[in-house]
């Protein structure tokens, strides 16, 4: 009965003093609706990493020929390494035991045209294992096939951007476009990928949907090296059975191929499954940092609360005396405004969580950030807005159950 009529005096008193309640509040409510908001954007943030490096594979190991200068690459040459190649690819096969599946892809900056239409493309030859390994999905038609690499046919994979640039109304299948100076025929279309939006070690941010496949037989046959001491492949992607021995399979991976470059520093080994941790790591401290500043604004109106209460208290002086007269206890005295002070958080925390959800809502439809609200962040931002409350509400809590009646009643 106590708790319930500390909760009606509690609600009487906002009803009565709306304009001062909610002000009160305003600290409470900002602060539980910055938090969410703010953990919203890191935890979008987070989602769009884990989706980024996912693209790559998380089983696996990408060994990169590094971009060197014309003299970068004499002197390298010199020193006997010709880079990455299929001997190398080779012998990763043959070597590293922990292997799913392996495939060497080449690349070159090219110029594309259909009819009257042209762009600018990464031409990227692959082997048919390259779909499976970075689990590429088709919009349309198939990927190459074993066949199509063994006779070196003049076929394609399109990405999402070049068909629908090239092919609008039309269905791209069966077209043909010219690459450089070779005409190939398309015989698909990869869906919409997300795009890298920074640098992944050594791999430069692109529009994945700008991307043309062709067999790497037929990119070896018929279209000529960007630079005249390139190296025969651009990148070997390495799948490997089980993400435990990835650490063990990369440090095997780069001694061998730092043997076959004779110590020569013109690659780099990268490893999805590690920059992931090391993306969720600094997105954890981010969250953190985020979340912090955001708190501080419910500490103010923590403050703001302990302000109103201390002020209530002064005010209901005669009121806490005639009841202390008429033989309530201190306990009963203390639990009625800490109640009245838990009352103003929740009811700020209530607002607040629905501002939150509002503007992490309104920033993903009106922005290009990307948020996701998680259960764990509103119950945070709630359950301190209650512990403020209580924290703020017990000094003028305790300082109007220790008024002596007396002087209370006398009080004016």
């Amino acid at each position: 009965m106590q708790i319930e009529e500390n909760i009606r005096v509690a609600f009487n008193g906002l009803v009565e003093h709306k304009v001062r309640s909610f002000l009160t509040m305003l600290g409470i409510i900002f602060g539980v609706a910055s938090v969410i908001a703010m953990l919203s954007i890191g935890e979008g943030a987070k989602r769009e990493a884990i989706k980024k490096y996912q693209q790559l594979g998380v089983n696996n190991i990408i060994v990169r020929d590094k971009d060197l200068s014309d003299q970068e690459l004499e002197n390298v040459r010199a020193k006997f390494s010709n880079g990455l190649s299929l001997k190398d690819v080779e012998s990763i096969r043959n070597i590293v035991p922990q292997i799913d599946k392996i495939s060497p892809q080449a690349e070159k900056a090219s110029e594309v045209k259909y009819e009257d239409k042209s762009l600018k493309a990464n031409l990227i030859g692959v082997t048919p294992e390259y779909d499976e390994i970075l689990n590429y999905k088709m919009e349309s038609g198939s990927f190459i096939n074993n066949d199509q690499y063994q006779r070196q046919l003049k076929v394609c994979v399109i990405g999402s951007e070049v068909a629908s640039k090239f092919f609008k109304l039309g269905d791209p299948i069966g077209q043909s476009i010219k690459i450089d100076d070779q005409w190939l025929e398309v015989i698909g279309v990869l869906q919409s990928k997300a795009l890298f939006t920074e640098t992944v070690g050594e791999l430069a941010s692109r529009d994945l949907n700008s991307d043309i496949y062709v067999p790497l037989s037929t990119f070896h046959g018929r279209f000529d090296k960007e630079k005249q001491l390139a190296s025969e492949l651009k990148q070997i992607t390495i799948k490997v059975e089980d993400s435990k021995n990835i650490s063990k399979a990369a440090k095997l991976i780069e001694n061998i191929v730092s043997r076959h470059h004779f110590d020569n520093d013109d690659f780099s080994i990268i490893i999805p499954v590690e920059l992931l941790k090391q993306e969720e790591k600094e997105r954890r401290i981010y969250n953190i940092l985020l979340g912090s500043i955001a708190a501080i604004s419910l500490l103010v109106g923590g403050i703001g609360i302990m302000n109103i209460m201390l002020a209530t208290v002064m005010e209901r002086t005669r009121e806490i005396g005639i009841r202390r007269a008429i033989g309530a206890k201190r306990d009963a005295i203390l639990s009625q405004f800490i109640t009245e002070s838990l009352t103003l958080s929740i009811t700020g925390g209530i607002i607040g969580v629905l501002l939150g959800l509002s503007l992490s809502i309104s920033i993903s439809f009106f922005t290009e950030i990307t948020t996701s609200v998680t259960l764990y962040s509103v119950l945070i931002a709630f359950l301190f807005s209650v512990i403020v409350g209580v924290t703020f509400g017990y000094l003028p809590a305790k300082k109007a159950a220790n008024l002596r009646p007396i002087e209370s009643i006398r009080y004016e």
